[in-house]
């Protein structure tokens, strides 16, 4: 099974892996830091690069095979089981990614906390990330309010920290898994991956994160939508 080092540490730009199968432009490598796509988070794109030789190819797409990673480069390969790849990722395209995750993530924290409201869908983009509200008699003042009270915890820089518990002590936290996908998942579970915003806020978490609230920048609102009565879709940038 690959070994998913991007669950460990988010802020490893090259590393060396061994090619465990290339099947035409598909490589399985037995550890990545290319994250796939899943939870809302698009996938990393970057290269692969055979050690010794002067040729390299483009990772255009990185997905989930069971518990494998699947690297897809853009040509057929003459890659082959057991070579030695340097795996490039692109790193202003992930680091976007993790500083929208983790906005994504605090502004969920404040509607959790202060509204008793529930986020029904999310979705990062390379350049913003969109949330959907189920808040009754949401207003545009009561967004105002989430987005400044979120930008202060952003600007207080809290740690934000990868942990691994048991599925048992997941059970006992109330609001680990504000989802129904993710109280699913965390049946099936055995480990349990959490991101803690130190002070202020953990739930269940499959993605990448900045490693303080102070990196994620300035929110601005870019868009906002009615789904019906209290429903609310509303996508933000960062600067």
């Amino acid at each position: 099974m690959t070994q998913k080092i991007y669950l460990k540490d988010s802020y490893i730009k090259e590393l060396e892996a061994t090619i465990m199968s290339a099947n035409n432009n598909s490589v399985i490598l037995d550890r990545t830091i290319f994250y796939p796509t899943g939870g809302g988070q698009p996938c990393d794109t970057g290269i692969l690069k055979p050690v010794g030789k002067e040729i390299q190819y483009s990772v255009i797409e990185t997905k989930k095979s069971g518990d494998e990673v699947l690297h897809i480069v853009s040509d057929d390969s003459n890659l082959q089981e057991g070579e030695k790849v340097l795996c490039i990722i692109n790193w202003g395209k992930r680091y976007m990614h993790m500083r929208l995750h983790t906005m994504l993530h605090i502004i969920d924290g404040i509607v959790y906390k202060k509204y008793s409201g529930e986020i029904t869908g999310g979705q990062i983009y390379d350049n913003s990330a969109r949330m959907d509200f189920d808040i009754p008699n949401f207003t545009r003042e009561m967004l105002n309010s989430i987005i400044s009270d979120s930008q202060k915890i952003i600007n207080e820089g809290h740690k934000v920290v990868p942990k691994e518990i048991s599925r048992e002590e997941a059970m006992k936290i109330e609001g680990i898994a504000r989802t129904l996908p993710g109280a699913q998942l965390l049946e099936k579970l055995e480990t349990v991956r959490i991101i803690d915003i130190e002070g202020f806020d953990f739930q269940l978490d499959g993605g990448t994160h900045v490693a303080n609230t102070s990196e994620v920048g300035t929110i601005s609102l870019s868009k906002f939508e009615n789904k019906g009565s209290h429903n609310k879709r509303v996508e933000f940038t960062l600067s």
